[in-house]
């Protein structure tokens, strides 16, 4: 008989992974429109930034302890962050319009939210 790790969770059933999930298909509809000259700089990175945020939580719930997962719900904070000033920058190069700019912070920041509050819920002496 196979024993499964202690807080196995499926990503899927989490709102804070679908919500980061429909913030990377948002990054990447925003993203097809840069110069195409950024296609290897700008776009490359923001687009890597937002798949690491759905990516790292994840993992994060394959791991067996809740502070290991935990630790991947933090890396996933902090490329929230990341994405956050990687967007304030396409707006400042006029790469993402201000209506534009404003529906990807406000996702930003709501991943950001549910990912802290999450932690806390978990581990909460954290």
């Amino acid at each position: 008989m196979e024993v499964m790790p202690a807080i196995m969770r499926d990503f899927h059933e989490l709102k804070v992974w679908g919500k980061a999930h429909r913030l990377v298909v948002s990054i990447y509809e925003v993203t097809q429109h840069f110069p195409s000259e950024e296609r290897f700089g700008l776009t490359r990175q923001i687009r890597r930034t937002a798949v690491s945020i759905p990516s790292n939580i994840a993992e994060g719930c394959g791991r067996n302890t809740e502070p290991e997962m935990a630790r991947f719900f933090d890396i996933a904070s902090g490329s929230a962050s990341e994405l956050d000033y990687q967007i304030l920058l396409a707006r400042d190069l006029r790469y993402i319009d201000e209506e534009n700019y404003k529906k990807l912070a406000y996702q930003v920041q709501e991943v950001r939210r549910m990912l802290y509050a999450f932690m806390k819920k978990v581990v909460p002496d954290r």
